[in-house]
């Protein structure tokens, strides 16, 4: 005989089971929730797109490195989406002329990467994607900061939990101008400082002597501001923190070093970051890419958007015990005495689902006392043995499967007593 097949899945994925996928579920609609209160619709798209989208604008570590492309039975190349944004810039371009802008849309999807599963990474995983398109700097880039402030707090996260770390690449851009910089010399300095938060001071010394004029990086000329056109866009940035400060929001903090990996931001960037140490990974991050959607044709159109990870989002959500508990397993079991009772306990049921009731109605000749094991192990608090004396009755009794307690209820009241403690 073959050995058996193995039952692991592929190497960083997962398999959600009824439980786990509730609580993922559970926690995409809280999102869709607050995401639909500020008036964004959601949208979808294949995760297959052709391989030179990534190409041109996606960071070259992900292109080179992370990303599954495969050549198809018609010698097409093609990616399972690393991201959704060069995406939503060519559906976007693709009906430009139709769309009545500024659109506010948003994707909940998975995309794959192929990189070294860890804590905080894995292969596949699914992103929450949020866009602004149509709108300049300014009101725009504060509204989709703001999204991202109230998502976490509709998770239960209070400000304390975390923090959104702001800077802006026009700032970075004209620092490195003001050290004439080369455009090789500005693609590894960025590839750089957007790996500052993994190394040690000292490797980051290191690293970075290479790019200094006279001891002065581009990080150091922001910090210092001594150049009028470095501190005139740093004056922006400091607007737009007092803006969303005056709004409520005060866990928006400057850091010259958030960089982005991605190549197409045009303005500010913004990385979301747990207070608790035990998650150092960015939650989420986003920022300005204007000229992302001229890569299919027609003038640039100024956007700004972020993206959350389900990964980083659930340890963040586990460590500051926020985790949704789960939704989708049913409410009450309706149990049948002999198979005689199963058709009318079907039409009983029938009558609670439609009240809106997560119903399991037995349909097999297991004794009652196996039902109720078995409404146990699948977690259903409730149980209703539906015979005859119940079927041609007004009442049941309602069983609290976890202290074997009981109720005399009408009919007609099950619903809404369910509704209320289950």
């Amino acid at each position: 005989m073959s050995e058996p097949l193995s039952t692991e899945p592929y190497k960083g994925v997962r398999d959600f089971y009824p439980a786990d996928w509730a609580r993922l579920s559970g926690v995409f609609t809280s999102i869709r929730t607050t995401l639909s209160t500020w008036g964004y619709q959601e949208y979808q798209a294949s995760p297959m797109e052709r391989a030179e989208i990534y190409e041109s604008k996606t960071s070259e570590e992900i292109v080179n490195e992370q990303t599954y492309t495969f050549t198809d039975r018609g010698d097409r190349r093609v990616t399972l989406r690393p991201e959704m944004t060069p995406t939503l810039a060519r559906m976007v371009s693709a009906k430009r002329r139709e769309l009545a802008f500024p659109l506010r849309w948003f994707s909940i999807g998975n995309r794959f990467r192929y990189e070294r599963p860890q804590k905080g990474r894995l292969r596949e995983f699914y992103q929450t994607d949020v866009d602004l398109i149509g709108l300049p700097e300014g009101e725009a880039d504060a509204e989709i900061i703001s999204i991202a402030h109230a998502v976490f707090n509709s998770l239960g996260a209070s400000d304390a939990d975390f923090t959104i770390q702001l800077n802006s690449r026009t700032l970075l851009n004209v620092a490195m101008n003001a050290l004439s910089f080369t455009d090789e010399e500005q693609s590894g300095y960025l590839a750089l400082i957007d790996r500052k938060k993994k190394m040690s001071a000292e490797e980051f010394a290191q690293k970075r002597a290479p790019f200094e004029r006279d001891g002065i990086d581009p990080l150091a000329l922001i910090e210092a501001r001594t150049n009028l056109d470095v501190d005139g866009e740093y004056q922006k940035v400091l607007l737009l923190i007092q803006k969303l400060s005056a709004r409520g929001i005060t866990n928006v903090v400057f850091d010259p070093s958030t960089v982005r990996g991605f190549l197409y931001y045009t303005g500010i960037v913004f990385e979301v970051f747990d207070t608790n140490t035990e998650n150092p990974r960015a939650l989420g991050g986003g920022g300005r890419y204007d000229g992302l959607v001229s890569l299919f044709g027609g003038d640039p159109i100024p956007a700004v958007g972020f993206a959350i990870g389900d990964v980083t989002l659930l340890d963040f959500l586990a460590t500051h015990n926020l985790l949704p508990e789960n939704t989708s397993a049913p409410q009450i079991y309706i149990g049948t005495p002999s198979k005689e009772d199963i058709s009318a306990a079907v039409l009983f049921a029938a009558t609670l689902r439609s009240s809106g009731i997560r119903v399991f109605s037995n349909l097999t000749e297991k004794s009652l006392g196996d039902q109720i094991k078995d409404a146990v192990k699948r977690d259903i608090p409730y149980f209703i043995a539906y015979g005859s004396e119940e079927a041609a009755g007004k009442k049941v009794k309602i069983k609290e499967l976890a202290t074997s307690s009981e109720k005399s209820l009408e009919k007609k009241k099950v619903a809404d007593y369910v509704k209320k403690y289950a």
